[in-house]
């Protein structure tokens, strides 16, 4: 102990001399004086105001309280622990035993997870993780005790993935309120939740979540050795770890998917997917992602099938149209008018008549004033931002037009695309294609129809490319799987979907019995 109490004192000298913590510290033993032990602590936490330290008096034992004002419940605080120890005093022969494993049986059963550490780096850890520290006179050993308390966001719903029909619930910025909400949907134990830290400095906890026997052990060991590698300081959001495990970084198209919706994750990882928590953000991420996710939305498993195909198909027709229409109309326009019926070429030829740019230039610089308003709608305050986005567009376009600057047409075509844009339910993916959309037209206006070919092929070149996590990115078209096409280009009845994507979903990729069929009863009048 004298080796130990020297050491300690040391270390305390060294910090009054520098104001920092010596790396020793961090493996150094707690001391069975209290005030040592504070003056060290002290050390650590200097200038840290929001650091508590609360010396009491239990009975003749000393006791230190440590914690960060404004992470822990004061009033569980006061009621479980402080009132205990205060009125009711120490159990009979506490003074003589003064051992810590006693006061949590006898004094401190009601707090959950409850445990005892040796070191000051262990007492630091558990204090900056919103936990109460108590160090005891006598006891070479801190208390750490999970009081978390701080002000949270309630659950509601997403505001960026809202659904006509289904849960109305999204994730906060609390972990564990986070994996709950999927506790709840699958009461399983072989849903799996596997905890770790990123970040030196703000010790970020993650929680990498699957279902065991549908997760490819490939998919999730690559999973867990991706996040093992992260080597950063601060983790502030889910996108910090998105772009240090996703596969291709430099492509436009997302190889991870990113959500709000608690029924998204669960329908996810029932599929064989891992979802990624982290903490302080409401943004959890799916792996693996392909290309045909980007176009299913919430609802299509919610309506009948017959409904969500139909909406499916016109979700389709309006992404080609937001990624092709205004690079068909300047290709059409500037190399190619046989194409175009003749009355409407005439109708054009008149609207652009006095307009003194070529049509890629008008596209262009339509394309780019539709973007910053949309950015500026984004960014301004609620209660203004629509307005802005809304009348900009329409005062800039009317004003535009009849200055002769550009053609009507071109606002109509360049409006279009902007609607149809919005029709993709992932915002990744439709930053994707409002991205691709300017070399495309760049391309229209240099080679015409012949342009427009070469990026298309070029996209589908790359697209065939791609992984995500070992999985082909536009999995089950190329390559194909027949047998998983019943949730591409259309949605199949629930009950002819039998299996998992194959690969994806590991060995147990059955979801219902072959041959089950709705079976209504025949009624009293039914003939």
């Amino acid at each position: 102990m004298r080796l130990r109490k020297s050491t300690l004192f040391r270390a305390i000298q060294e910090l009054e001399r520098n104001g920092t913590l010596l790396p020793n510290v961090d493996n150094e033993l707690l001391d069975t004086d209290v005030s040592i032990n504070e003056r060290v602590l002290r050390g650590v936490f200097q200038n840290c105001s929001d650091v508590i330290f609360r010396s009491i008096m239990a009975g003749k034992i000393k006791m230190l309280f440590v914690y960060v004002d404004g992470l822990i419940d004061t009033k569980m605080l006061d009621q479980v622990v402080l009132k205990p120890l205060l009125f009711e005093g120490m159990p009979n022969g506490m003074e003589r035993v003064r051992s810590v494993s006693q006061i949590v049986k006898d004094q401190l059963i009601a707090i959950a997870e409850t445990k005892v550490v040796h070191k000051i780096s262990e007492v630091v850890e558990g204090v900056l993780k919103s936990k109460l520290a108590i160090l005891i006179e006598g006891e070479g050993a801190a208390l750490v005790a999970d009081l978390k308390g701080f002000e949270k966001r309630s659950v509601e719903e997403p505001a960026a993935e809202i659904a006509v029909r289904g849960p109305r619930d999204g994730f906060t910025e609390t972990l564990r309120v986070n994996t709950a909400l999927v506790r709840r949907r699958i009461r399983s134990p072989k849903l799996k939740m596997e905890s770790s830290t990123v970040g030196s400095l703000s010790q970020t906890d993650i929680v990498i979540a699957y279902v065991e026997g549908i997760v490819q052990d490939s998919v999730l060991n690559e999973v867990r050795e991706r996040v093992q590698r992260i080597q950063i300081d601060s983790v502030l959001e889910s996108g910090y770890i998105e772009e240090f495990i996703e596969d291709h970084p430099y492509s436009p198209f997302p190889t991870v998917q990113n959500t709000e919706r608690p029924d998204v994750v669960c329908a996810s990882i029932l599929e064989g997917k891992v979802a990624i928590f982290v903490d302080n953000t409401p943004f959890v991420l799916i792996v693996p992602l392909t290309f045909w996710t980007g176009f299913q939305a919430v609802e299509d498993y919610y309506e009948r099938f017959g409904y969500s195909t139909f909406i499916r198909f016109i979700r389709l027709v309006l992404f080609n149209m937001s990624l092709f229409f205004p690079s068909l109309f300047v290709a059409a326009t500037t190399f190619h008018p046989q194409l175009i019926p003749t009355n409407l070429l005439i109708s054009i030829a008149a609207a652009r008549e006095g307009v003194p740019f070529p049509a890629v230039v008008e596209a262009l610089l339509m394309e780019f004033m539709f973007e910053g308003l949309r950015e500026a709608g984004i960014r301004l305050p609620k209660p203004i931002g629509s307005a802005v986005s809304i009348v900009g567009a329409l005062v800039i376009g009317e004003a535009a037009v009849q200055a002769g600057i550009i053609s009507a047409p071109i606002v109509i075509v360049v409006s279009t695309t902007g609607i149809a844009s919005f029709a993709i339910p992932r915002y990744n993916f439709g930053i994707a294609y409002r991205m691709l959309r300017f070399p495309m037209l760049f391309m229209a206006g240099m080679m015409g129809l012949y342009g427009v070919a070469f990026v298309a092929l070029m996209i589908f070149i790359h697209l065939v490319n791609l992984r995500s996590f070992g999985i082909p990115y536009l999995t089950p078209v190329a390559p194909q799987i027949p047998g998983n096409l019943k949730d591409i280009f259309w949605r199949s009845p629930r009950w002819t979907m039998t299996h998992r994507p194959a690969l994806i979903s590991g060995k147990s990729n059955k979801r219902l019995p072959e041959g089950q069929k709705p079976s209504p009863k025949r009624g009293r009048n039914s003939k």
